[in-house]
């Protein structure tokens, strides 16, 4: 399975058998990224502290 944002290959997590996504991969290059959930857009924001921040 690849992931639908960026391409790069889920990797499934043995403990619970849901994908895994590296967010790095997400986001790339930057600290944000925009994802959309049923017509309503999402902001995935990395912190300096290295924290994840998602917002609407």
């Amino acid at each position: 399975m690849k992931c639908p944002l960026c391409g790069s290959p889920a990797k499934p997590d043995t403990q619970d058998g849901f994908p895994l996504y590296d967010v790095r991969a997400l986001i790339a290059e930057g600290i944000m990224a925009k994802l959309v959930l049923d017509g309503q857009v999402y902001t995935l924001r990395i912190t300096r502290a290295g924290k994840l921040i998602l917002t609407k």
